[in-house]
């Protein structure tokens, strides 16, 4: 069997029928097939897909490169520590990610459950490297969690979450990791920042405790480098900071935000129908809160979703279909503007 037979049939088993009310979605198709996939980005020219994986030999995540077709999948890190949120840069000659090696070539312990459902807020720095992983060299060098990293649509700009000041904020720094500019300073988690098609906004999720007991709380969290992620409201803000606000508040853990093509509206994952599990949804706001739409219904998780650069299709981690428990895998479809 020639490989282009063995795609083809791979992309046939991979195809999947919209959920009832999928409406936006058309030609589902799956792109991974077992493991642990999560936060598959776009590179520039649309044809590649950078996202982290864990699969059956490896104890974490790992950074790994494909095509928007499922072919290629190529692992591009080095099996060190634990990786998170990679991206392409430099007109896709380069990738950045975010890795926990500089700590510890092992992966980071998992965090302690007996607390409830908590992030573990590890030691992550974030490196550069070109595709297929050589070449490699950090940008940040904090010792302290830096993640969450995206690129400015003129690519000059990484905007990226850090613990680096003490407090979960939201930091901008030019490609090579000069000029650091915090953007943010309220008490709380603001984080997985994306910049608006024209660069003017950045779209992030947040939590500010409100009360003196939900400070409390917070701030004994994050001194064991711990957060929890229950309760998260989506919102936006100039690229240089100004004029932060919320725009829309649902009681749920709401996160992944990611600007609509148009620029007026924003993509992101929430559980506010369901919130007793981990069946998420996406869903699409306008700016000002309004218009609120569900995108998918599958039962089970569906999140991290990101356009392609055209506008064209959606890519998105999503649990259907899956074989294990705790399964994940990478699915793109064609984008519906008017069902």
């Amino acid at each position: 069997m020639s490989a282009t037979t063995l795609l083809l049939l791979t992309l046939v088993q991979g195809a999947a029928r919209p959920e009832s009310g999928e409406v936006h979605l058309r030609n589902i198709r799956q792109l991974t097939f077992g493991g642990q996939n999560a936060e598959a980005y776009f590179s520039a020219s649309g044809g590649l897909l950078i996202f982290q994986r864990t699969g059956p030999t490896e104890q974490c995540d790992q950074m790994y490169v494909m095509g928007v077709d499922g072919s290629g999948m190529r692992r591009v890190s080095d099996g060190r520590g634990r990786t998170t949120c990679g991206y392409f840069y430099d007109h896709d000659r380069r990738i950045f990610y975010s890795s926990t090696e500089a700590a510890d070539s092992a992966c980071p312990p998992r965090p302690d459950y007996s607390k409830g459902y908590v992030w573990a807020l590890s030691p992550y720095d974030i490196y550069t490297a070109k595709p297929d992983g050589s070449g490699k060299r950090a940008l940040t060098r904090n010792r302290r969690y830096t993640a969450e990293a995206t690129l400015s649509p003129d690519g000059n700009t990484i905007v990226f979450t850090s613990l680096k000041g003490g407090d979960l904020d939201i930091y901008t720094m030019r490609v090579d990791g000069s000029h650091v500019r915090q953007l943010t300073h309220t008490l709380g988690y603001d984080g997985g920042p994306y910049f608006s098609p024209d660069g003017k906004r950045i779209v992030y999720r947040a939590f500010h405790p409100q009360t003196a007991a939900d400070s409390a709380e917070y701030r004994s969290l994050l001194a064991e480098h711990l957060v929890r992620p229950i309760r998260m409201d989506i919102w936006v803000m100039n690229a240089d900071g100004s004029d932060q606000r919320m725009v829309i508040h649902l009681p749920a853990p709401n996160f992944a935000p990611y600007f609509h093509p148009d620029g007026k509206r924003v993509i992101f994952a929430s559980n506010y129908l369901h919130p007793d599990g981990l069946n998420f949804d996406l869903f699409l706001v306008n700016l000002d809160g309004s218009g609120l739409e569900r995108v998918t219904t599958s039962s089970e998780f569906d999140a991290f979703p990101m356009f392609s650069p055209d506008g064209k299709q959606l890519v998105w981690i999503s649990g259907r279909g899956r074989k294990v428990p705790h399964e994940s895998n990478v699915f793109i479809a064609d984008w519906v503007e008017h069902p």
